[in-house]
């Protein structure tokens, strides 16, 4: 027997072997299960997420004998047909070659023949995009209203492609690239089942390489066997794919949050002098810097694959920064992706993103100076507190009041004799200054301010005024110079060295 390639060799032959797709594995089940089977199924994704897989599983499930069952057996006859591709019941259409026309009208006129074995005769259009608008047109009438044994199955990479009327007709089910942690394993996985001794380390730097396509993964893991024979160790998959270490993007990332510039730049140097992909190498820098933004936010979260020590130290040296700062530097790092992605000088636009990031990281923002005046401002009391409690330790005492007189009943005594003068002239006494501690008492003040007329008064004595009841005393307020002992008038002073006048 042949060769066969560890993506063809390891494909999965059953819903159990999907990994990664639990959402559209338990869809299809159930539907299944529950006998909800729709006419036709969109099957959305990446590249190496199982798409075609998942459409032969899908197939499988439905012509199995006693089916349809989502509990089948793979060996059958009728599966290993579907499984290789020659099933009389089963036909699979490549849409990038299969585009015109002609060829949907051929579909529309063999859809109406049974199926020769199974129950169903299910047609699977892989990159049903590439089609033209007249064949999708072409195409809708019958997708809409197909014979009862008739299923359609499509793939695609763009959905955006496709015209809404034929999206409208479809189940859509959205396959997500796979996790790294899940590709890891299934690359040890494989590695057991072949007799190879692969690290850990280098199964994570395999899985990162393949941004959640298993089939690269299977296909990066074929390569290193040859090349490396049964022992594959992490530097083999660095050296020969160009990834970055996990160490040197840490070396990088300590560089640049203790703002050592020179230090950043020494590290990207040497990768380029290393033939490394410097856009690979930016990348990493980013999910790094998103694992530490997240970790910052919440201590629970993963370390993604980096050895714990790595990860220790990394968290330590990005607890002193603000998640605003490590926001500013991702998108100083997006933009620069942006720019490298079609620059010829990758090298350039990575070294003046760094400079950036770094520069980012020690600038002052306005949410600095607004933190700043927030914990300033906690130093002193609220205006019109009381400045004397013994709960705040930080108030400044107040400048000592001078005990208040108490109203008294004015003496005839010191009422002032009228004085006779040729041209009388009116003598008032000014009136007591007003205070803030206790009403104006009108009445006193009549008793007390002497007598004016046109003509002087015949000398009589004055009968004694009667007493007055003593007014109770009201609780003191604030004199109108107590605006200056507020303490932030005081600290105002100080700061800027004033006196008042």
């Amino acid at each position: 027997m042949s060769y066969q390639v560890f993506a063809r060799k390891y494909r999965p032959k059953t819903f159990d072997d999907v990994l990664g797709q639990d959402h559209v594995v338990k869809t299809l089940r159930n539907a299944i299960e529950q006998k909800r089977l729709a006419h036709a199924y969109l099957f959305v994704g990446p590249r190496g997420t199982g798409k075609t897989t998942t459409a032969r599983i899908l197939a499988k499930a439905l012509n199995c004998p006693g089916g349809p069952r989502a509990d089948f057996d793979p060996d059958n006859d009728l599966c290993i047909e579907i499984a290789e591709g020659r099933s009389l019941d089963v036909l699979e259409i490549d849409g990038a070659s299969n585009n015109s026309v002609d060829d949907i009208r051929q579909i529309r006129e063999t859809v109406n023949f049974a199926p020769a074995r199974g129950q169903f005769k299910i047609y699977y259009i892989d990159e049903v995009h590439m089609l033209t608008n007249q064949a999708f047109n072409a195409l809708l009438k019958t997708l809409e209203e197909p014979p009862e044994h008739v299923k359609f199955i499509f793939a695609t990479t763009e959905p955006h492609k496709i015209l809404a009327t034929i999206l409208s007709r479809c189940q859509r089910f959205d396959l997500r690239p796979i996790p790294a942690d899940i590709i890891a394993q299934h690359m040890l996985h494989i590695a057991s089942k072949e007799g190879i001794s692969l690290d850990e380390a280098a199964a994570w730097a395999i899985a990162k390489g393949a941004d959640g396509g298993m089939r690269d993964a299977q296909s990066m893991l074929d390569q290193l066997v040859a090349f490396c024979g049964d022992t594959i160790h992490e530097a083999n998959v660095l050296d020969i794919f160009g990834f970055t270490a996990r160490e040197t993007v840490a070396s990088l990332i300590k560089a640049l949050l203790a703002r050592e510039t020179p230090r950043a730049l020494d590290v990207v140097q040497r990768e380029a002098e290393a033939g490394r992909e410097l856009s690979q190498l930016l990348n990493e820098l980013i999910g790094c810097l998103r694992a530490l933004l997240i970790a910052g936010l919440d201590a629970t979260t993963s370390a993604e694959g980096i050895p714990a020590e790595i990860w220790k130290n990394l968290t330590d040296a990005a607890a002193g920064y603000a998640p605003d700062r490590m926001l500013a530097v991702i998108d100083v790092f997006a933009e620069t992706e942006g720019r490298m992605r079609w620059a010829t000088n990758k090298r350039l636009h990575l070294e003046l993103g760094l400079i950036k990031a770094i520069q980012a990281l020690g600038e002052i923002r306005i949410s600095d100076l607004i933190r700043v005046l927030g914990s300033t401002a906690d130093q002193f009391p609220a205006r019109g507190g009381d400045l004397q409690s013994p709960d705040n330790p930080r108030t400044t005492p107040q400048k000592p009041k001078l005990p208040e007189p108490e109203p008294t009943t004015p003496k005839a005594e010191q009422i002032p004799a009228p004085v006779e003068t040729p041209d009388p002239v009116p003598v008032s006494t000014p009136a007591p200054k007003r205070q803030a501690s206790s009403p104006l008492n009108i009445d006193a003040l009549i008793e007390a301010a002497p007598e004016v007329a046109d003509e002087p008064p015949a000398p009589a004595k004055q009968p004694a005024p009667e007493p007055e009841p003593t007014p109770e005393p009201e609780p003191a307020k604030p004199e109108e110079d107590d605006f200056y002992q507020d303490p932030l008038i005081q600290k105002a002073l100080t700061m800027f060295q004033a006196t008042l006048k």
